[in-house]
């Protein structure tokens, strides 16, 4: 039981990253009957695992987790793996599942500071270089930079030949959001990957649950959200039983 908003660790000096662990994994059951996707087995190796020791490799040793269904053997986990020798903190959204958005309003304290923040969605695998995307966001000096590839998917972010994210598109409803005065916008898929300047939780509405997609449609036409493309590498989610078969032969 994580009697606190947030658990910390050993503190240690680095950039920081959050990893999205929260969700229900609806799409995963029945093998999320009874854990969280974050404990899922990948190749022998729970996702949040994974996450980690990427994030480690690249230099984030600041890490903050969000957790909801079954989040105590999220915080189990990571004590029994004395937090990987990293600062690691726990946002509890037990009582309340926030959507995106509300996870990084609630993480607001995390996120102030003076360096941008990576999230990571926990079921996602790739060989995205965390390194070269987080520098880029900072030459482009976006507030918010998202990963995305050329993909087929139901929901498509559509971006300038800037890289300005501009609109938004659900082609099962047919709904729309964002700026549609370019006609030469460029589709893609969102990968799941993001990173935020601190100056976003300034912007952030005043609600407790929100999607970020929304949000960053919102902003879009008064600051610079990037679109970082990353179709070279390998990209998997895993949120459902028939890619966690394809992610068994990934090699990561």
């Amino acid at each position: 039981m994580v009697e606190n908003a947030y658990l910390s660790h050993t503190k240690l000096e680095s950039v920081k990253a959050i990893i999205l662990a929260a969700g229900l994994g609806t799409r995963l059951f029945p093998l999320t009957k009874d854990k969280p996707k974050g404990l899922v087995l990948v190749q022998g190796k729970p996702l949040i695992q994974y996450q980690l020791e990427k994030l480690k490799k690249a230099g984030f040793s600041k890490v903050l987790v969000n957790i909801h269904h079954f989040g105590e053997q999220i915080v189990s986990f990571l004590k029994k793996n004395d937090f990987f020798e990293m600062d690691i903190q726990v946002s509890d959204e037990r009582t309340q599942l926030l959507d995106t958005g509300g996870a990084l309003r609630k993480a607001a304290d995390f996120i102030r500071g003076e360096e941008p923040v990576l999230i990571h969605n926990v079921d996602v695998l790739s060989t995205l270089s965390l390194e070269e995307m987080y520098n880029n966001h900072k030459l482009t000096g976006a507030l918010a930079t998202l990963a995305i590839r050329k993909r087929e998917t139901s929901r498509y972010l559509y971006f300038n030949n800037q890289n300005q994210l501009c609109a938004w598109k659900n082609l099962t409803t047919g709904e729309t959001k964002g700026d549609w005065t370019d006609k030469n916008l460029v589709e893609a898929a969102f990968s799941g990957i993001h990173i935020i300047s601190p100056g976003c939780i300034e912007l952030f509405p005043n609600r407790e649950v929100f999607s970020i997609i929304d949000f960053y449609i919102s902003i879009s036409k008064s600051h610079f959200v990037s679109g970082y493309f990353h179709d070279k590498s390998i990209w998997l989610d895993v949120g459902n039983p028939e890619t966690l078969v394809k992610a068994e032969k990934l090699k990561l």
